[in-house]
């Protein structure tokens, strides 16, 4: 399946139908007075989250969405159906922007959040509604309205506890490949991975989503490469990964690009908890490995591991301290919201 993480669509809702002009008609009832119903609601446009999908790709070619219209009303006072409402399913993490990408509408974070993207025209009245003592045999009447239609930019931010960024070729595709079950291209060339790949990896009795971007290099956020278009999947994660080539000639003046393009990005991206994994380890000797290790502590204090992705040498070790940080991250998030509790949430909005 394509890898699609944003899409334009526009949502139509129903119109209303409209109401009805109409007299009681009976035998032996001279004057049976109006009887004309109301017409039907339109149909609404919602927004559902679907941990099952995890692309786009069916808006960027069915991009028009639209809800079924309110049936008219009838008489004996029989008020039209409501129009049939539309549910597009989206993935779990797809932000809803209005036509302009400058107002958030909605952020589908949890499976199954539902949000109202277009509401449907209210039905129009029959003349039953306008019967007064003084107008006992009204003629008035009035249309059903027009449903919503509003222009949505769909940007899909894949969900992951942890990313790994690095240059083309650093052996993230393999790293993650080896780690979990996922099966990313791996190839030996720049630019192998051309979308975000997800795996789930399991280390110490804990699972975490690990996710893989496409390469970044220098001037990566100004539109260079593939990176810029893909650092948006990254800002969700708690925690980054820096993967460092071991076989490159200045692994201090890579690690400084990254963290370079990470915060000219911006999204915090560049305050993110990070740790570095210096990969193929098995492609240089011993001497240059600690070299590498010294280079890159003084660039971003912290621990660095030393680590084969085509052997496995170092991947328990890396895994499992991706594994505690993030469970220390999750015990701090938890004591702050003890401290902070969140305000409480309006109402979810229910349309009639």
């Amino acid at each position: 399946m394509r890898f699609v993480d944003e899409a334009r669509i526009t949502a139509i809702a129903g119109r209303g139908g409209n109401g009805c002009l109409s007299f009681r008609r009976e035998k032996f009832l001279e004057f049976g007075g109006p009887d004309g119903g109301d017409g039907g609601r339109g149909g609404h446009v919602y927004a559902e989250a679907d941990p099952a999908l995890n692309t786009l790709v069916d808006f960027r070619y069915e991009p028009l969405v639209r809800a079924g219209k309110g049936g008219h009303g009838q008489g004996k006072n029989r008020t039209g159906a409501a129009g049939r409402d539309v549910t597009i399913r989206l993935p779990v993490g797809t932000e809803i922007w209005d036509a302009t990408g400058e107002f958030l509408i909605a952020d589908l974070t949890t499976p199954g959040a539902r949000v109202l993207l277009a509401r449907g025209g209210r039905g129009g009245f029959g003349n039953t509604h306008f019967k007064s003592s003084t107008n006992r045999a009204p003629r008035r009447t009035t249309p059903g309205e027009e449903g919503e239609t509003r222009e949505l930019v769909l940007r899909l931010k894949l969900l992951a506890d942890a990313g790994l960024v690095g240059l083309p070729n650093a052996g993230k595709s393999t790293l993650l490949s080896r780690v979990s079950a996922a099966k990313p291209k791996i190839a030996d060339y720049p630019f192998t991975t051309l979308h975000p790949e997800l795996g789930v990896v399991e280390a110490g009795g804990r699972s975490f989503v690990l996710a893989d971007i496409p390469g970044l290099i220098a001037g990566a956020h100004a539109g260079r490469g593939l990176g810029d278009r893909f650092l948006a999947h990254i800002e969700r994660c708690r925690l980054l990964v820096h993967v460092i080539d071991a076989t490159s000639a200045d692994v201090g003046r890579d690690l400084a690009t990254l963290r370079a393009e990470l915060a000219a990005h911006g999204a915090g991206l560049a305050d993110k908890p990070a740790l570095i994994a210096l990969n193929k380890i098995d492609a240089v000797d011993d001497d240059t490995i600690t070299a590498h290790k010294a280079v890159l502590a003084r660039i971003a204090p912290g621990p660095v591991f030393a680590i084969s992705a085509a052997s496995g040498e170092g991947l328990s070790a890396l895994t499992q301290a991706i594994a505690d940080k993030l469970a220390g991250l999750a015990r701090d998030e938890d004591a702050a919201a003890q401290l902070h509790p969140p305000l409480p949430a309006s109402a979810t909005e229910e349309a009639p």
